[in-house]
Formats: structure tokens, C-alpha cells, sequence
């Protein structure tokens, strides 16, 4: 399958919804806990470790147009909208399932609402932002097929980032010892991590093929460095993200 180059979204202004408000209460959750809320990995840190800098932020950031229509799904503390409102003016909401994160999100002036990503995106009708972002949340899904298809009903493209289970180090680290491995971008043991679809860029690749989507763009995160996405990355890419439309 070919990589495209990396074409910059068009511009496109959708219907007005009305933002859901938040739960009565919510500020009544404690402060102190929100504190501890790392940003590793949309929320989560590893004990004892610095929140490491999200590599998709910064090409998520360049792939949206000002003014932009965004739904962040998973969004954590808000750290990518919050972004995105402030350098990109986009009109932006945020769907999040745990409770501190939510109020970390709202204290950071993130229009954010708590749910389930699990039931589905049958709130919102079709085509109602522009873009909709999974940032390292469709394997922690219990249904990340039916995500993948809502993210591009209710929005015109989807940006997808995901770790790459078929990374050649990960691979080895299984064949070699017979476990989940644990790596710096793979940190929690299996009983202890929110990946519960594991999948590669060849399994999201196989979905683009019989969905009818295109990939619009891609990167891949290897070595510490990124670059465009390449054929080879199937083993060699530690981290992807992808840009996907419907053909």
C-alpha cells in the first residue's frame, strides 16, 4: 500500500452543537488527586519516571487548521486541546472516562464531558467536527473496530496514534522470553496496562484496506526520532500515527 506525502487538511466549518455540561458535583473531587495525574500517556505516568513529551502533539498541532471543529476522544487532562485552542483557536471537545482527568481537563478551560468510549459516539450526528483524534487510545478500547468507524461518521478525517505491537524489538523481547514485554513506550506489565487490543500497523493497514479509508498521511516514531511513514514500518516503528479519511 502507498504512503502518501503529508497534504494539509482543508478548510471546512461544520453545524453548531450544543456542549453537554458537566456532571453536577464535579468540582467537589479533590485537587490534590488531579495533581497526580501525569501526561505520559494521556493521563498516566510511570512511578518514579518524568512525564516523557508526546511526539504526536506536535504533528497533531500542524495537521488541523485554525478554527477547526475537534473532538478529542480519550483526551486525559486536556493537555492537546488546551494546545490546540490556544495555538490553532479550534473549537474543541474533549470525551474522557476518568474522573480526575476530567477535572484536570475542565481546570485547564477544556470543554470536556465524562463517558465511556465504549458505548459508542451516538451522541453526536454525522459530520459534526472536522476532525476526531484517538491519541494512543483505540487499544485501550474494548471496541476499537466500532470506534475507528464512528470517529469518521461524526468526523470528516481521523488522526490515529497507537504504539506498533510488531515493533522488532517487542517481537524479539517476546520470542526470547516468552512474555508481554515490558519497554520504555510498552512500560506496564500485561495485568497492569490499559492495552487491551494490542494491534500493528499492519492490523490498522489490513482496516484501511476493507473500510473503504485512506491514509492521508502517516508517521512513524523510531529511535527517538520521527519521520514520514515508510513500508518497512511495520518493524520498525515503536509508535504511528496516521491521518485517515473515507475514499
Amino acid at each position: 500500500m502507498p504512503f502518501p506525502d503529508d497534504p494539509r487538511i482543508d478548510p471546512g466549518l461544520l453545524a453548531e452543537r450544543e456542549v453537554e455540561r458537566l456532571p453536577p458535583g464535579l468540582f467537589e473531587w479533590r485537587i490534590a488527586e488531579v495533581i497526580q495525574i501525569a501526561s505520559s500517556s494521556r493521563g498516566r505516568a510511570n512511578p518514579g519516571q518524568s512525564p516523557r513529551v508526546r511526539w504526536q502533539d506536535e504533528i497533531i498541532t500542524q495537521e488541523i487548521q485554525p478554527g477547526a471543529r475537534v473532538l478529542d476522544l480519550g483526551c486525559g487532562d486536556g493537555q492537546l486541546l488546551e494546545r490546540l485552542q490556544r495555538e490553532r483557536q479550534v473549537r474543541g471537545q474533549g470525551v474522557e472516562i476518568d474522573a480526575d482527568a476530567v477535572l484536570a481537563a475542565t481546570l485547564r478551560g477544556v470543554p470536556v464531558f465524562q463517558a465511556d468510549l465504549g458505548e459508542g459516539l451516538s451522541r453526536f450526528p454525522d459530520g459534526s467536527f472536522d476532525v476526531v483524534v484517538l491519541e494512543e487510545t483505540l487499544q485501550t478500547l474494548a471496541k476499537p473496530r466500532l470506534m475507528l468507524g464512528e470517529m469518521l461518521r461524526v468526523g470528516r478525517r481521523g488522526i490515529v496514534s497507537f504504539p506498533n505491537f510488531a515493533h522488532w524489538r517487542v517481537v524479539v523481547n517476546l520470542v526470547a522470553h516468552g512474555r508481554m514485554p515490558v519497554t520504555e513506550r510498552l512500560p506496564y506489565p500485561w495485568y497492569d496496562s490499559d492495552n487491551i487490543h494490542p494491534f500493528t500497523l499492519q492490523d490498522l493497514l489490513d482496516w484501511v484496506e476493507a473500510s473503504g479509508v485512506r491514509i492521508v498521511s502517516g508517521h512513524s516514531f523510531s529511535e527517538g526520532s520521527v519521520r514520514i511513514l515508510r513500508p518497512e514500518d511495520n518493524l520498525h516503528a515503536e509508535e504511528v500515527l496516521v491521518v485517515v479519511e473515507r475514499k
